[in-house]
C-alpha cells in the first residue's frame, strides 16, 4: 500500500518514511504543501499523512481540494496544533483521523491499519490464489499452510503482483511501485528481487505462479 507524508520538517518526514517502509509500505514524501497538494490530486494513495502548518499551501487548503476531488481518499492529520478547535475544523474539513505531535509511532501505525481497514473494499485485506493466502495487514503470507519469511520488500513485491493478478506488470511498473525508482535498463534490481521472490514463493512448490512473459515483464497466476 502507498502512503504520502505532507510533512516541512525535514527530520519527521525521514522518521516517518523509515519506520512506515520498514512496515511494509512504499512512501512518498512532499516537503511544502504545494507539492504534496500535486502529489495528493495527481496520483493514487491508499492514505495521506497531512501536517496543517505547511509553506505554501496549509494543510487545511489540501484537505479541501482532495475531498473535491477524490470523496473517499483516507487522509489522517498528523500537527502539532492541539486546540480542540483546530481538531474539530480538520474533522469537519473531511479528516478521517487526527493525531497531535509529539506521538508515538506504534500509535500512528496502529491508527493507519485501522483507517486501511476501514477503507474502501476495491482492495480486499486478504487475498488467496491458489494454496498461497496472504494477509496484508499482519505482513503475513503462507503457501500450502506454510510461512513464507519475506523481507519488507519481498512482501511489497508480492502483494502488488498478487493484486494484479492475470496483468502482465513492466519492469519500469514494478521498479516505480515497490522500490519508488524510476527503471534504468543498466540495472537488474527487478530481475533479482523476482528471481529471490521465486526461491521462496515457488521454488518450493510444484506448482509456480510467477511467470516470466519474455520483452514484456511478469505475470503473477495459477497455470
Amino acid at each position: 500500500m502507498r502512503i504520502l507524508i505532507v510533512e516541512d520538517e525535514n527530520k519527521t518526514a525521514a522518521y516517518l518514511k523509515k519506520g512506515l517502509s520498514e512496515s511494509g509500505f512504499i512512501v512518498d514524501i512532499a516537503t511544502n504543501g504545494e507539492d504534496g497538494l500535486y502529489l495528493a490530486t495527481h496520483h493514487h494513495y491508499d492514505l495521506i499523512v497531512l501536517d496543517v502548518m505547511l509553506p505554501k499551501v496549509s494543510g487545511w487548503s489540501i484537505i479541501v481540494e482532495i475531498r473535491r476531488m477524490y470523496p473517499d481518499a483516507r487522509v489522517l492529520f498528523l500537527t502539532a496544533r492541539d486546540d480542540v478547535e483546530d481538531k474539530v475544523k480538520g474533522f469537519e474539513l473531511g479528516a478521517d483521523d487526527y493525531l497531535v505531535k509529539p506521538f508515538a509511532f506504534s500509535e500512528l501505525l496502529a491508527r493507519i491499519r485501522s483507517l486501511l481497514r476501514r477503507g474502501t473494499t476495491q482492495l480486499s485485506d486478504n487475498l488467496c490464489i491458489s494454496d498461497l493466502t496472504i494477509d496484508i495487514l499482519k505482513h503475513k503470507a503462507t503457501r500450502n499452510s506454510q510461512r513464507l519469511n519475506l523481507t519488507p520488500k519481498e512482501f511489497a513485491l508480492l502483494v502488488m503482483l498478487a493484486q494484479r493478478e492475470g496483468e502482465v506488470l513492466s519492469r519500469t511498473l514494478i521498479a516505480e511501485s515497490v522500490w519508488d525508482i524510476n527503471f534504468d535498463s543498466d540495472t537488474n534490481v527487478v530481475d533479482v528481487a523476482i528471481r529471490r521472490l521465486r526461491q521462496k514463493v515457488d521454488d518450493p512448490f510444484e506448482k509456480k505462479l510467477i511467470h516470466t512473459v519474455r520483452g514484456m515483464g511478469y505475470v503473477f497466476e495459477e497455470r
